[in-house]
């Protein structure tokens, strides 16, 4: 397993367009903390950042030798709106700039049964320039439910449309995330997010969601006890063999600096990843 640190942890969790950190700072804390690539969103570079903008991001993210490990292309996407899947209709700018970027992995968003078949015909676009495409486990969309995302994924039918397996938005749709739905989705599982929190019903924060409604929650940092049994994660990413990217997905926390975080994030998951609590 690889470690990817979010330029997520730039952005407040409700204000994801305007980062508090520029991309040269996040990828001198990513290459300081110890992490091995870059997860890449809209924030700081998307579909629609200036030429001067792309042009200046990779020649930062050649110069720290720290490879994207996935591209999110836009703000929809990041929102998971109704026109997040408008990506799917059009996904050769995304597949332009992660090409750019040399990203294996596009994220997309589906939310309706009619999103079925662009996905279908955004992957074989996709296929045809060596990138896959994937969909985070997410409230309101076709993935908010361990049910529903494998039968999305079986619809979908192609073998370069996979799934980011991601936790605490499967604790919030009320989900198992354990040994078992992992080994159960382990076809798919081509990313894996991580971020924390302690549902609580007064929580700070709030999400809706299809399947249960409104559930509140407070986010705490990775590595802070009480909230997502990470253990129980990285015991089922092992008895798969994933080898693949295990990407810190947590938006700037009050209270901690983004160097402390992630640092402190870094040296928890890599104890995890070879099996240590």
């Amino acid at each position: 397993m690889r470690l990817s640190l979010s330029v997520r942890i730039a952005e407040g969790f409700g204000s994801k367009e305007i980062p508090i950190l520029n991309l040269e700072e996040v990828v001198r804390l990513a290459s300081d903390c110890d992490y091995d690539a870059i997860c890449m969103r809209a924030s700081q570079m998307g579909i629609q950042s200036a030429e001067r903008t792309i042009t200046d991001g990779c020649r930062t993210l050649k110069q720290s030798g720290l490879p994207v490990s996935m591209l999110t292309g836009d703000f929809d996407v990041v929102y998971n709106n109704e026109r997040g899947p408008d990506c799917l209709r059009d996904i050769t700018p995304y597949l332009q700039l992660a090409q750019r970027l040399n990203a294996p992995l596009i994220r997309v968003a589906l939310r309706e049964d009619e999103d079925i078949k662009a996905a279908q015909q955004a992957a074989d676009r996709a296929a045809a320039v060596g990138i896959r495409l994937v969909h985070q486990c997410h409230t309101r969309s076709l993935f908010e439910t361990v049910d529903g995302m494998e039968e999305a994924l079986r619809r979908i039918d192609r073998p370069n449309f996979g799934l980011i397996f991601e936790p605490a938005n499967l604790e919030i749709c009320g989900q198992a995330y354990g040994p078992e739905v992992i080994e159960r989705l382990s076809p798919w599982i081509f990313n894996v997010y991580l971020q924390n929190q302690l549902i609580r019903p007064d929580g700070q924060l709030t999400l809706d969601t299809w399947c249960r409604g409104p559930v509140s929650f407070d986010l705490i940092q990775i590595h802070d006890s009480g909230g997502i049994d990470f253990s129980r994660v990285f015991e089922g990413l092992r008895r798969i063999s994933y080898t693949g990217t295990v990407t810190v997905h947590q938006s700037a926390c009050e209270g901690q600096p983004a160097r402390q975080s992630a640092h402190a994030t870094a040296q928890f998951l890599r104890r995890l990843m070879v099996g240590k609590s």
